[in-house]
Order: structure tokens, then sequence, then C-alpha cells
């Protein structure tokens, strides 16, 4: 294949859609986070995965596995998980099993500013795809993430 194949150029446009989706998704939720609970869609996100963390066998993550969660390097989640845990959102505490690791838990007030902005997402979402539905080159890539049944 060459630079100037189509194949590979339909895939570089298809590649440029689904980035312009992303991010006019991304902006629409920020904007509304940031509005109505003055939260910025990474803070929500990391509240989101952290909340989602169970007692049981590899119920807590490490740092690492946070910051692929939340799609960061590890430097910028340490940094926004001291943001929230300067706001009071989040807790950090040892490993009880081995010292060296450090897990972090959402405390009350940031599992009530969650359940507060969860809706304003979850609308937010909505409203950025069906804005986006009515843009043909989008549309296609809209029915696709309509259609996937990801298991939280």
């Amino acid at each position: 294949m060459t630079a100037t194949d189509p194949a590979l150029t339909a895939l570089a446009q298809g590649w440029c859609a689904l980035s312009l989706l992303h991010g006019r998704i991304e902006a629409h939720i920020e904007r509304a986070l940031q509005a109505k609970h003055d939260l910025s869609m990474r803070e929500y996100s990391l509240l989101d995965v952290l909340s989602r963390q169970h007692d049981g066998e590899g119920g807590h993550l490490q740092m690492r596995q946070v910051a692929d969660a939340v799609v960061l390097s590890q430097s910028a989640t340490t940094r926004l998980v001291t943001r929230l845990e300067d706001r009071g959102l989040l807790a950090r505490y040892l490993c009880p099993t081995d010292r060296r690791g450090i897990y972090t838990n959402v405390s009350e007030a940031g599992l009530t500013l969650l359940e507060e902005a969860r809706p304003t997402n979850d609308t937010a979402l909505r409203e950025a795809l069906d804005a986006a539905a009515t843009n043909p080159e989008l549309a296609p890539l809209v029915r696709v993430v309509e259609s996937m049944n990801v298991p939280a």
C-alpha cells in the first residue's frame, strides 16, 4: 500500500470522523459538568472509575490501572487525584497487605457530587450524540456507539 492508497485514505477519514465525534462529545460534557458542578470531565471520570471499586479480590485499583482507565499518564493521574483529595472528594490509604501500595477511595462528599453530576453527564452525552447524528459524516459512528452494549 502507498500513502495515496484509497483504503488508507478512507481509513484516515474514518479516524478523523471518530476524533471529531469524540472531541465534540467531550467538549459538550465538559461545559455541562463545569457549569453545573464545577467538575471537569477528567475529574468526573476519575470519580466514576474509583466509585466502582469493591472490597473483593482485585477490587481496588493501583494508580497505573486508574491512569489507564481515565486515559491519562500516571503523573497526570497523580496530580488529578491530589486535586480531588485537596477538595475532600478522595482519600488515599496504604494497602493493608503491601505497604508500598497506595489506593484511593471516593469520599462521601465525592460520592454525593458524582451522583449529582451523573444525570448532567448522561444528559450532555445524549445531547452531543443527538447533535452529531444530524451530521452525515458522524451519523454512522453515533449509531455504532448507540448499539454498543458494554457491561459496566
